[in-house]
């Protein structure tokens, strides 16, 4: 009896550990990642801080409120971290499998120019500037060259045995070098316009807001689909079943997050200018709006200039780039967890020798990786080049250097053999967040640079330290 009551005793003194115990329950029960939530409150707290920081600087020239949680910049901010993003899901199974391509941003640079080249000296010329194809032989282009770069990486390193960190640093100089070479410096603009379209570039590259509301109620019905397929594929081979109300839990988390995502994007309007320009290109008649109401005074005041557009005003929704990273994100999720081909690589990068005693042909399947690396690499420069709406030899520079950290900073071990894509997709967005908020900041160049250099360092020590602990 004694021992009963010392026990209760015990544990009405010490709450933190009950407490504890729940916490670690509701993670057990949820398999929420918990350097997953980490990074998510990290990112968070990085939003609030330039935020309340901005709203500060505002003030001081008579403004008010935050300029960087406002709609304009988070929808500016989706699209510039969709090339980063893209790159990050191929570059997950390059360092699961123990592997590392330096080259990628230099490969961007290249298959950007080139593909421009392509459009603007010889399928302009040839089929006549605007012809309806221009932007799909494009687009095959580039994905067909990016193949072709990623499968040379790929033999290079399983057959010719030349470690992937020496074939790929080879190849950010060399195709650095290949990209000045084509254009000599130059720049080679305008790209054809529906093709800007696929980097976000103009008001068009949106789908509105009807279809936006469309595919958010879509993406919440496919995670509601994904947590019952789950759970039947759980108990068809017997594993044990998260409670509902955990499956309830992720299902209203992820809900929010999506149309919560979707609410912000559409409440961007178009600027009252472009408004203008498109309103007079296309013969639409700006109806009487606010500004009859208003007096032109109060229109011209700078806060008043969007409801003095309340007569004809679009709203973007999602952006063409945002949707574009959506798809590869859910279909290298797919690749990574639901084939063989993604099971073998995280295999391989678990235990080399013992999966290829196993029967799988690593050599091969590095030769595949670095092949789809090369392909995501090609959409990405579609999507930088089309944003900026001209390629340049230095396009895509540093961009491998932001890629490994948004993959690091996202939860992949340089060890191999653990990682995610959503997890370096909120990485590259962590990074893009850092990047955007110092320039709104106008932070100098250097600084920015140091941010990015402690950030990375800082998450390979995190890495390091969290598999200490696991062991």
């Amino acid at each position: 009896m004694s021992t009963s009551t010392d026990s209760i005793q015990t544990n009405r003194e010490s709450p933190g550990v009950a407490e504890e115990g729940a916490i670690m329950r509701f993670f057990r029960a949820t398999e929420i990642d918990t350097r997953m939530l980490g990074m998510v409150a990290a990112l968070l707290v990085i939003w609030a801080g330039f935020d309340i920081y901005s709203g500060i600087l505002r003030e001081n020239f008579g403004l008010f409120g935050g300029a960087f949680l406002t709609p304009r910049n988070l929808w500016t901010l989706l699209a510039q971290t969709s090339s980063i993003a893209v790159m990050s899901t191929g570059m997950v199974l390059l360092i699961v499998m123990r592997q590392l391509d330096l080259s990628v941003g230099s490969m961007l640079s290249t298959i950007a120019v080139a593909t421009g080249v392509v459009q603007v000296f010889e399928l302009g010329p040839w089929l006549g500037v605007g012809h309806p194809a221009i932007w799909i032989i494009a687009v095959v282009f580039a994905l067909l060259l990016g193949a072709a770069i990623g499968a040379l990486n790929g033999v290079l390193t399983a057959y010719a045995g030349i470690p992937a960190f020496i074939v790929t640093l080879g190849g950010l100089i060399a195709y650095s070098g290949v990209a000045w070479a084509l254009i000599r410096g130059e720049t080679v603009a305008p790209m054809d316009k529906t093709f800007k379209l696929l980097g976000g570039n103009g008001p068009l590259a949106s789908i509105g807001v009807t279809w936006s509301w469309i595919i958010g109620i879509v993406a919440c019905a496919l995670v509601i689909l994904m947590l019952y397929n789950g759970r039947r594929q759980r108990a068809r081979v017997g594993f044990p079943q998260r409670p509902l109300w955990a499956e309830a839990f992720l299902a209203i988390c992820a809900g929010v997050a999506i149309l919560g995502m979707t609410a912000v994007v559409n409440s961007y309007p178009w600027p009252p200018k472009v408004i203008e320009t498109y309103a007079l290109a296309n013969g639409i008649t700006i109806p009487a709006g606010v500004e009859d109401r208003m007096g032109d005074a109060i229109c011209k005041s700078g806060e008043a200039i969007v409801r003095c557009q309340q007569g004809l005003i679009y709203y973007t929704g999602f952006a063409i780039p945002v949707l574009i990273a959506f798809a590869v994100g859910i279909a290298m999720t797919f690749i990574a967890s639901r084939t063989s081909f993604g099971r073998y690589v995280y295999a391989t990068g678990g235990n080399p020798e013992a999966a290829e005693l196993s029967g799988i042909n690593t050599k091969w399947l590095t030769v595949k990786v670095f092949i789809l690396m090369g392909v995501l690499v090609a959409v990405s420069a579609v999507i930088t080049s089309a944003r900026l709406d001209a390629a340049t030899n230095s396009l895509g520079q540093l961009n491998e250097l932001y890629v490994i950290a948004a993959v690091v900073i996202g939860g992949t071990s340089l060890a191999g053999g653990i990682g995610t894509i959503y997890g370096a997709m909120l990485g590259a967005l962590l990074m893009q967040s850092l990047q955007s908020g110092m320039t709104l900041l106008n932070f100098e160049s250097a600084y920015k640079d140091m941010v990015v250099g402690t950030v990375l360092v800082t998450a390979v020590f995190v890495d390091q330290f969290y598999r200490r602990r696991v062991k």
